[in-house]
């Protein structure tokens, strides 16, 4: 018996991988966060299946649940959305998974980041404005953000930021990244990425409207330069004189065939 954590994907019943697809499949208990998680990849799920919505379900209720099939010999699908690495709360459950001595394995998905760019055709890093994006978010009830971890102390280092679980409190964020990026700095907040109601709002830090996350709660705040760059420098990658393994170049090239 295991316990099949798996990423569920940013919304789009299409967007999983064939690993979690064929996992669902062939579990006989399926808990899915019903909150995030599209209804149509439960139709993976074999006939007969028990399949439980976690939603309005606690911490120990779920473990319970888990302990239940684990007694009865069966396997679980445990389905999160976006990809189990960040803030899925999957952690908590594997230190119960490991206290009660019952096995388990991780299937990533696709996050809600790569869905959002995506959606905008965008390349987060680009040679010269931007090598390095920053997966963050603001204090919540659930969770508070350590120390060091401010808003502004991600901005100072000038890299793309996807700010996560915040379009409550745009006006935060605006107040927290104009100093460091410049009130002309590209945002873009996409709302439910991939799934069929998604919509793209774009803007500047100075530009964009607080009041259209009112009511919201599911979309991400992309930030940074590298959203409507153009005069950015080619790759030197895929330069014609770039010498590389696979396409060596030049009478002595440096990784001969």
């Amino acid at each position: 018996m295991t316990v099949h954590f798996i990423g569920a994907g940013p919304g789009a019943a299409d967007l999983i991988t064939l690993r979690g697809r064929d996992l669902i499949a062939s579990c006989p208990v399926c808990l899915y966060a019903g909150s995030l998680v599209p209804q149509a990849l439960l139709g993976h799920c074999p006939p007969g299946a028990r399949i439980v919505n976690t939603a309005p379900m606690d911490l120990d209720q779920i473990v319970a649940e888990i302990a239940a099939a684990h007694q009865a010999g069966h396997d679980v699908a445990r389905l999160h959305s976006g990809d189990l690495s960040v803030w899925s709360a999957m952690g908590e459950q594997l230190r119960r998974l490991r206290e009660l001595g019952i096995p388990y394995d991780v299937t990533p998905g696709v996050p809600s980041f790569a869905a959002a760019a995506a959606a905008l055709g965008a390349e987060l890093t680009l040679p010269g404005v931007a090598q390095s994006v920053v997966l963050t978010r603001t204090s919540g009830r659930a969770s508070a953000m350590p120390e060091g971890e401010t808003l502004a102390n991600f901005a100072a280092t000038g890299a793309t930021l996807a700010i996560h679980l915040s379009v409550h409190v745009l006006d935060r964020v605006q107040a927290e990244l104009v100093p460091h990026y410049g009130a002309d700095c590209p945002v873009a907040v996409v709302f439910r990425a991939s799934w069929p109601d998604q919509r793209i709002h774009r803007a500047t830090l100075g530009t964009l409207d607080p009041a259209i996350g009112e009511g919201e709660r599911t979309a991400l705040i992309l930030v940074g330069r590298a959203l409507a760059a153009e005069g950015f420098d080619e790759s030197r990658l895929y330069a014609g004189d770039y010498d590389r393994r696979f396409r060596p170049v030049g009478t002595a090239p440096r990784f001969p065939e």
